[in-house]
């Protein structure tokens, strides 16, 4: 199975806020359904997958922060809040 691009993401870096790295075992399945999904999807990476997931994620547990929603939106509607 071939693995996801791990280079840095020129529109996140691009950016005025700080990007932190890491690094993240993810389950086989898991790992397949995000790859399949950024094939049939090319607007989408993994790096906007994981922070709309986590932003969506805790949006939905009750955090609030307007930088947030609006890293959410963004990535969910492909806009930059920045320019």
């Amino acid at each position: 199975m071939q693995e996801l691009n791990y280079e840095e993401n020129q529109i996140v870096l691009n950016q005025k806020d700080e990007v932190i790295s890491f690094n993240c075992e993810l389950q086989e399945n898991l790992q397949k359904a995000m790859k399949e999904f950024v094939e049939e999807h090319p607007n989408w990476d993994q790096y906007r997958i994981l922070q709309a997931a986590i932003a969506g994620f805790l949006m939905q547990k009750g955090f609030q922060n307007r930088d947030l929603t609006r890293l959410y939106i963004g990535n969910m509607l492909s806009m930059n809040f920045n320019e």
